[in-house]
């Protein structure tokens, strides 16, 4: 039987039903629940900080300023001008994940970007719509993206191959990087602060001893809310990078 005292690290990342109807009906989870505030936030926050539009603009209005330059920035640098067409796109996938990752840093919040079916999910949208708008803006010709331009014949087969099956893991790694980054931060934060609270338990020596894994859990608390803001900015950038060959598919 297990100790109900243990501290479970992966316990935090199971998805319970918050509401269902009936047994067999639809459920809100607390991973969907989780999802459902984190569009509010940025929707409201954006309809917030942008509606008076102000010539100097306040905090609010700042902050919201500076995250569409930053990502336009990127989206420009990556795919060019013709990028900008996809930066709503960009920018909605940018803040959903960085929202997503700062929510998880709050006690006791669902971190549902630490579930690999969510990431993978949003690495599809963005592998889709590389593919679909790849051939719809070059037709055939977007497969010149598998065909390096100035490669010898004889090994041509070969690079081909592998350019196809880098393409085709491309969702792979992109969701993988991100669960996996955030998946192993919350477990080791939480390992660490599972020895805080079972070495406290011990006594005045107990303390003392805690205070070596309550430095690790603050300093892990702050790796991990820079790799929450980090591992947005990456999906992004792959995002844009990614649409760049649908946009200019040659090599």
């Amino acid at each position: 039987m297990a100790d109900p005292n243990k501290v479970d690290p992966i316990h935090q990342f199971e998805i319970k039903d918050i509401f269902s109807l009936g047994e067999n009906g639809p459920a809100l989870t607390n991973s969907a629940l989780f999802m459902i505030v984190a569009v509010v936030l940025i929707v409201g926050y954006l309809i917030l900080s942008t509606q008076k539009r102000a010539l100097v603009p306040n905090r609010v209005q700042l902050v919201s300023e500076i995250l569409y330059e930053f990502v336009a920035g990127m989206v420009t640098n990556a795919a060019g001008k013709a990028g900008m067409k996809f930066f709503p796109f960009v920018f909605s996938l940018f803040m959903f994940v960085l929202v997503a990752n700062l929510l998880g840093m709050v006690p006791f919040f669902f971190t549902f970007t630490s579930h690999i079916i969510v990431t993978f999910a949003l690495a599809m949208l963005v592998f889709v719509t590389v593919i679909v708008y790849g051939f719809y803006k070059n037709g055939w010709k977007f497969l010149k993206l598998f065909v390096p331009s100035g490669v010898p014949g004889y090994i041509l087969p070969l690079i081909v191959l592998i350019e196809v099956v880098s393409f085709l893991s491309r969702p792979i790694s992109l969701s993988v990087r991100l669960f996996a980054n955030i998946l192993a931060g919350h477990i080791t934060l939480k390992v660490f602060s599972g020895f805080v609270v079972t070495m406290g338990s011990l006594g005045f020596l107990g303390w003392l001893g805690a205070l070596l894994p309550l430095t690790m859990a603050v300093g892990v608390t702050a790796l991990e809310f820079l790799v929450a803001v980090l591992q947005a900015y990456v999906f992004a950038l792959l995002t844009s990078m990614y649409l760049n060959d649908a946009i200019h598919p040659g090599h």
